[in-house]
C-alpha cells in the first residue's frame, strides 16, 4: 500500500486580507513598476502605480507594498493619499511598529498634519497591548516549526525520500512539535485563543501551526476555541478552514476546502484528498478567504 502523507501549505498572510481575490500577476506586474518608479523618485506616478495595483487586486494589498504607496505620496506631496495608505495598515492589526513610522524621513512631511497624531495614538494603543514576552516565545515556536519543515526538502533531495537522515529528521520535528505543543497549549488553557491585537500576526498564525501539526484529539479538543476565536476576529478563517480539512480527512470525512493534498512516497506526486462538493469549492473557499483552488494547487504543478 502506498504511504500517503498530509501535506500543509504554509500561506503568507502579511496581507490587508487574508488572500488576493483577483489576478496575482496583474498585481503583481504592477506593484513592480511603481517599485522601479519609486526608485526612480518618480514618486507621483509610483503612488499611482500602486493604487492601480491594489484597485485591480479588489482594493488589497500587501502590508509592505502599502507602505511604500504610503511613502510614495508622501514624497509626492499628497498627504490624503498618504493618510490612506498609512491608516490601512494600522487599521488592519497587521502593523504595530511605531518606532519605523516615526524614524522614516519620508513621512516627515507629515508631521504638522493633525492625522500624524492621530495615526501615533493609534499605533500606541496598539503596542500596549501586545505581550512582549509571549510574543518573544511564540517568535521562538514559529522559527522551529517552520525551519525545519523548510530543510526537509533539502535533506531529501540529498539522500533521499526514503533515507535514514530523512526519517531522523522528521523524528527530531516530532520531538520538537511535542514540546511547542506543551507550551500553546498551556497558553490556550490559561488565556484562550489570542488574537493578533496581544501577540501580533506571527504569534496568533502560531498558535494555528502548532494545533494544525498536533494530533488528532488536541485538534478535536481546540478546534471549537478556534472556531469562537474567527468569530470574534482573533483567528484567522483561511487557518481555520485547513484545520476544519484536517480534522474532517482524520475523522474519515471528506474536507470542504480543498486545503490538503497528499504525496505518493513513491512518485513524489501530489493529490487533492477527497473533497465534498467539488463543483462549489471555490464558494466556500472564497467565504473564508482563500483563493481558487485552481491557482492553490497550480504551485504543485497539478490540473
Amino acid at each position: 500500500m502506498k504511504h500517503q502523507c498530509l501535506l500543509f501549505v504554509f500561506v503568507f498572510y502579511t496581507m490587508i486580507s487574508t488572500t488576493f481575490a483577483q489576478d496575482m500577476s496583474q498585481y503583481g506586474a504592477l506593484t513592480k513598476q511603481a517599485k522601479q518608479l519609486y526608485e526612480n523618485k518618480e514618486y507621483d506616478k509610483a503612488g499611482q502605480k500602486y493604487s492601480d495595483a491594489f484597485v485591480a487586486n479588489g482594493n488589497k494589498g500587501i502590508i509592505g507594498d502599502r507602505y511604500m504607496a504610503a511613502s510614495a505620496w508622501a514624497m509626492a506631496g499628497q498627504p490624503d493619499s498618504a493618510f490612506v495608505n498609512l491608516f490601512k495598515i494600522v487599521d488592519s492589526g497587521y502593523y504595530t511598529d511605531k518606532s519605523e513610522v516615526v524614524s522614516d524621513s519620508t513621512f516627515t512631511p507629515l508631521h504638522t498634519d493633525n492625522r500624524w497624531d492621530e495615526l501615533i495614538e493609534k499605533l500606541n494603543l496598539a503596542e500596549a497591548k501586545l505581550d512582549r514576552p509571549l510574543i518573544a516565545m511564540l517568535d521562538t515556536i514559529f522559527r522551529e516549526d517552520q525551519l525545519y519543515r523548510f530543510q526537509s526538502d533539502s535533506i531529501e533531495k540529498q539522500y533521499g525520500r526514503n533515507s535514514e537522515e530523512l526519517k531522523a529528521h522528521w523524528d527530531m520535528i516530532a520531538e520538537k512539535d511535542s514540546i511547542n505543543l506543551v507550551k500553546v497549549k498551556r497558553v490556550l488553557d490559561e488565556r484562550g485563543w489570542l488574537g493578533r491585537d496581544v501577540v501580533g500576526p506571527q504569534g496568533n498564525q502560531t498558535l494555528f501551526l502548532v494545533i494544525q501539526h498536533a494530533d488528532l484529539a488536541t485538534q478535536q479538543k481546540y478546534i471549537p476555541m478556534m472556531r469562537e476565536a474567527a468569530k470574534k476576529g482573533n483567528a484567522n478563517g483561511a487557518e481555520l478552514a485547513m484545520l476544519e480539512d484536517r480534522v474532517a480527512l482524520r475523522t474519515g470525512k471528506r474536507q470542504i476546502y480543498g486545503s490538503q493534498l497528499w504525496r505518493d512516497s513513491e512518485t513524489g506526486e501530489f493529490h487533492v484528498m477527497p473533497l465534498e462538493d467539488p463543483d462549489n469549492v471555490d464558494e466556500r473557499r472564497s467565504s473564508v478567504g482563500l483563493g481558487k483552488l485552481a491557482d492553490y494547487i497550480s504551485i504543485w504543478d497539478l490540473k
